[in-house]
């Protein structure tokens, strides 16, 4: 079957269609990935080895804007862009995974009449996959509550050195591999593939109340500019670094993560069982609260407002949490468990479903 995913610009909708991509080609599919010039997926996919066509976005403003007025031009020539990929691919199924590429995606799918499969990562629904929804049956989401129309839970794909870490069993090469000690409590931040100025910040300058407990850190900042450390002689080691891409390895090395809560980063730390503090994005339609319900109601994490997260909460909440094993394997067994762990699997087997009916 030749099939195409059209997603990208942040990790959110690419990481999604790397992990669905990898379970269509080991059945034998011919995957061909359709995004934009402005995501990250003109470097991850084609480093993950799939074909990539690149078409013009089309912003999708949620107000008044410049964008507004020349939305009916971008899309207009994003879709003829799209066609012309169709006509060359051929593919049997057209899939979206939402963003700026989805939807001249969805309307050229319907333009050639092709099935078409609609996968919303996370628990509220984008604009985009509104629109697909209303094209195809075939929709999936990554949250049991997503109110979309006919959706059906599969869980939120995720790549397999994810789904299948044993964190115990790789804590020792975890932290070797980022350079930090083999016995400190230690943790995770990271405010997804762009940063967060909030969480950056707010952790650097509780570095020194975390150094005088004992902690060590391992920081993905995305603007490494914004962590300002001034580490003393003997401090426990505050690793930062601009991108992780051994993220298996840095779930590993953690007892806790502060991160974000879009749904690709709760899916990944609860999937592996590990503990959270969840920070939401505090723009949008208030999503990344939503994706993080699930596993902060059941135990799994605790949720921080934006503008609550200061490093005097640091101090007072995350430090004796990470210095607690107890509260911390209580945490851990009820992250395990929450969120699908064959997403991916799942979701190929309906993007077969609706090839084979389109045929």
């Amino acid at each position: 079957m030749r099939v195409l995913l059209a997603g990208g610009g942040t990790a959110g909708h690419t990481s999604p269609l790397l992990a669905t991509a990898a379970v269509l080609a080991e059945a034998g599919d011919d995957v061909l990935c359709l995004g934009t010039p402005r995501g990250l997926e003109v470097t991850l996919i084609p480093q993950a080895g799939y074909a990539l066509e690149l078409v013009p976005p089309v912003p999708l403003p949620r107000r008044p804007n410049g964008d507004l007025v020349r939305l009916p031009r971008n899309l207009r020539r994003s879709v003829s862009a799209t066609l012309k990929v169709i006509d060359s691919f051929r593919p049997d199924v057209v899939v979206g995974f939402g963003g700026y590429v989805s939807v001249p995606a969805y309307l050229a799918a319907r333009k050639r009449k092709l099935p078409l499969v609609v996968h919303e990562g996370n628990a509220l629904p984008g604009i985009a996959n509104k629109l697909g929804a209303r094209l195809t049956t075939h929709v999936a989401t990554s949250f049991p509550e997503t109110p979309l129309r006919h959706a059906t839970y599969v869980g939120l794909p995720i790549r397999r050195q994810i789904a299948d870490l044993d964190r115990e069993a790789s804590r020792a090469e975890g932290r070797a591999h980022f350079g930090l000690d083999a016995d400190r409590p230690t943790i995770l931040v990271t405010g997804g593939s762009q940063g967060a100025r909030r969480i950056n910040t707010a952790m650097a300058a509780a570095s020194r109340d975390l150094a005088d407990a004992g902690i060590q850190v391992l920081h993905a900042a995305g603007r490494p500019d914004e962590v300002e450390l001034s580490p003393r002689p003997g401090d426990p080691p505050y690793v930062v670094e601009q991108y992780i891409d051994r993220i298996d390895l840095a779930y590993a090395a953690a007892d806790l993560v502060v991160c974000r809560s879009g749904a690709n980063t709760v899916t990944e730390v609860s999937s592996v069982g590990l503990p959270a503090v969840f920070v939401p994005l505090p723009i949008g339609n208030g999503e990344q609260a939503l994706n993080a319900h699930p596993v902060v109601g059941a135990g799994g994490a605790l949720l921080i407002d934006d503008a609550a997260f200061t490093p005097a909460w640091v101090d007072s909440a995350v430090v004796p949490l990470v210095t607690s094993p107890e509260r911390l394997a209580s945490m851990s067994r009820a992250a395990s468990g929450i969120v699908r762990g064959d997403a991916a699997e799942q979701l190929a087997a309906m993007i077969h479903r609706a090839g084979e009916a389109g045929r």
